[in-house]
């Protein structure tokens, strides 16, 4: 069982997550300085880590655009004058690696020891490789949150039967969720529309991240099963995933406080 408790953000954070897919370096640590003072986490995906690797961590951490592991020093310096955000209480976001690694276990085993040195917060596999493959991972990096992605937010109902998923999108999210847990998983990714099923299945012990969620009047994209923050929170989500809506923005900055905003609105002084 991974010995996690359940996510809550560090003291004056919302309970976002920035999706830094940048094609580049240079653009992350831009887009980084702008929503660090607003984001509990900064989100790490494919694009981003393929292009420029473990040096990016490196990077938004030396810029102290993100928190530094436990026992770490403090941020050596800024990469470019100015680009240190506002301090928020608690200090810089966490970091959650994207990766949805899926292969056999102890192939997922060796990439998360691997990326394990970079000490996150979070790291994601897929469900659908299995509970030997979710063990594996957990056992690999008893450190690190492994948060088990149960069904693609851009997957509808036709897109999963294609794949020979047949049925709602919520049989499928709660038979992975069961099986997640059952391997030891205490941190899930389901879309906003299925997070209150797998809360009222699973109960407050796990961890929920919701990606798929919009602000409201946001362009859908390639999302199929959405929300708003406040909805995904008010349905049992413990940290929203929000991206191109906040990159996208002109300004990413005021775009971050206005999602971080939105979020504080509907929460109790004693919530946050």
């Amino acid at each position: 069982m991974s010995a996690v408790s359940r996510f809550t953000p560090r003291s004056g954070r919302a309970p976002l997550a920035v999706a830094l897919d940048a094609p580049d370096g240079a653009t992350a640590l831009r887009w980084a300085a702008a929503v660090a003072p607003h984001a509990a986490v900064l989100k790490i995906g494919m694009e981003l880590f393929y292009r420029e690797g473990p040096a990016i961590v490196t990077a938004l951490r030396t810029a102290g655009l993100l928190a530094e592991p436990a026992g770490g020093a403090e941020p050596a310096g800024l990469v470019e004058a100015g680009t240190a955000p506002e301090r928020a209480t608690g200090g810089p976001p966490e970091l959650f690696l994207d990766l949805k690694l899926h292969d056999i276990p102890a192939t997922v085993a060796g990439g998360m020891r691997s990326v394990a040195t970079l000490q996150p917060r979070f790291v994601t596999v897929h469900a659908a490789g299995g509970a030997a493959m979710i063990r594996a991972a957990i056992a690999a990096a008893p450190t690190v949150e492994v948060a088990v992605v149960t069904v693609l937010t851009s997957l509808d109902a036709a897109a999963l039967t294609s794949v020979g998923l047949a049925g709602p999108p919520d049989d499928a999210v709660r038979r992975l969720a069961v099986l997640a847990v059952e391997a030891g998983a205490r941190t899930l990714v389901c879309s906003p529309r299925e997070v209150r099923m797998v809360r009222s299945e699973l109960g407050d012990n796990v961890t929920l991240i919701t990606p798929g969620v919009r602000p409201e009047g946001s362009e859908v994209a390639d999302q199929a099963r959405i929300a708003t923050p406040r909805e995904a929170l008010e349905a049992g989500a413990d940290l929203v995933v929000v991206g191109r809506p906040i990159t996208r923005a002109t300004d990413l900055g005021i775009a971050a406080k206005v999602v971080a905003d939105s979020i504080f609105a509907g929460q109790t002084p004693a919530s946050r």
